[in-house]
């Protein structure tokens, strides 16, 4: 029998910081900043075309400064 409350109190205490831990998040998530998607994906396009310029995989990178390119294998052999 005493085991069987341990077990019911162990299951209930999970239970209650389960559930104080979803308050606790839902409380946070009340005060995050919430944007229109138009808005967001307007923001988003905005971004991307200002920073066009910079973007490598648009503009490519120079061949000296590429860390991806293959190995040259030394001159002296």
């Amino acid at each position: 029998m005493a085991h069987k409350l341990k077990f019911l109190w162990a299951e209930h205490t999970s239970s209650l910081s389960v559930a104080v831990c979803q308050m606790q998040f839902l409380t946070r998530q009340t005060f995050v900043l919430k944007l229109q998607v138009s808005q967001a994906a307007t923001e988003l396009q905005q971004y991307c075309v200002q920073n066009a310029c910079k973007d490598a995989l648009l503009v490519g990178l120079p061949a000296g400064s590429n860390p991806f390119r293959d190995p040259r294998s030394c001159n002296l052999l």
